[in-house]
């Protein structure tokens, strides 16, 4: 089967991890029956400095004839955040619908977390993140810009069908794996947005029996990741604490270096967008000693998205037996580069092959 990805490696060490990941998600689909026509796009911060936009107008209907789309690290020095951030990402995410932010947390085989205490397997839980509304709203603005009366307004904005969609992915996920799901919440401080997240969880619990429901104020709950991560199956969130919380899981887990997301339109009536966590790291972009894993992970999970499970298992497992083997990059306590992992990577896929 043939599936069109448009690849934007971006900015720093996004170039060198999607270049890594390209070749191993190759090699799965030479193994595994699955052909990936790549569509490369130079989108990211050196496009900003030539023309003055992260991509060109009509950046997002070219993106629309794809099946999904590969993103690498967008940022760099020169370049404000909130620039990258809604000249590229989020318009990305809002076009398409992407309204969840899947960010899987795993201790993996031969990796030693920060936490005393917890073998691999024992932390393997899901961030579940609201993608497109919530904190991240474009509504407010500044008024009497640098004078002494200088104030900005920021709006969250929370709709029903908004918290209803992503919370019944939610609830299904958990439905699927050990049927508990964690709502994270502000609601003793933030008085209209959060008691009306905690009132739809309330609404849709009823239709879900199975799934044990819990909710957590956000400061207990980041101190649950912390403490007793191995409690967590499947965390909701907004917007904010979805991106914050799944930050934390990555810390626990070793290295953000490793950490795969996906932004995904469940419906499939637009291209959903798998990128790594990590950011483009520019103080060591360039010096081949960035962690492709992220990277390939996150194919990982644009593969199983797209159809084929083995293939992304087959991913999955060679990045534990990587991993396990003791080839890593200095993030994770190694001396290997992001050539020598990516070439660590393809012989483990190849062990993993279907018997033909």
């Amino acid at each position: 089967m043939r599936h069109r990805i448009a690849s934007i490696p971006a900015d720093g060490i996004g170039v060198e991890v999607v270049e890594a990941a390209r070749r191993v998600l190759d090699r799965a689909g030479e193994l595994w029956a699955v052909e990936l026509e790549w569509t490369e796009l130079d989108w990211g911060s050196e496009h900003y400095q030539r023309n003055g936009a992260m991509m060109p107008p009509d950046g997002l209907d070219l993106l629309a004839s794809h099946d999904a789309i590969f993103l690498g690290a967008v940022g760099w020095p020169g370049v404000p955040d909130h620039v990258t951030l809604w000249g590229l990402l989020i318009p990305i995410r809002r076009r398409f619908r992407q309204y969840v932010n899947l960010r899987p947390i795993r201790l993996l085989e031969g990796l030693e977390g920060p936490l005393r205490g917890f073998p691999p397997g024992q932390i393997d839980l899901v961030v579940v993140r609201e993608n497109n509304e919530g904190e991240y709203s474009e509504v407010g603005g500044r008024l009497y810009r640098d004078t002494p009366d200088e104030f900005a307004v920021q709006e969250s904005v929370f709709t029903r069908r908004g918290v209803e969609r992503v919370m019944r992915y939610a609830f299904e996920l958990a439905g699927t794996r050990r049927c508990g799901l964690a709502s994270a919440t502000k609601s003793n401080g933030i008085i209209h947005t959060m008691p009306f997240w905690d009132q739809m969880l309330d609404e849709l619990r009823a239709g879900y029996r199975h799934v044990e429901t819990s909710q957590f104020h956000i400061d207990a709950l980041a101190a649950l990741f912390v403490l007793h991560p191995e409690r967590l199956d499947v965390v909701v969130g907004s917007n904010l604490f979805g991106d914050i919380l799944s930050d934390l899981g990555a810390a626990i887990t070793g290295s953000i270096g490793i950490a795969p997301s996906a932004n995904l339109n469940p419906e499939r009536e637009h291209p959903s967008m798998f990128e790594p966590v990590h950011g483009s790291a520019p103080d060591i972009a360039g010096q081949g000693i960035a962690n492709p894993i992220g990277q390939v992970w996150s194919g990982s999970m644009m593969l199983d998205h797209l159809g084929h499970p083995e293939a992304a298992a087959g991913i999955l497992g060679a990045i534990e037996d990587v991993i396990a083997g003791g080839v890593r990059t200095p993030d994770l306590g190694g001396t290997a580069g992001t050539a020598e992992v990516t070439e660590a990577l393809v012989a483990a896929l190849g062990k993993r092959a279907p018997v033909r």
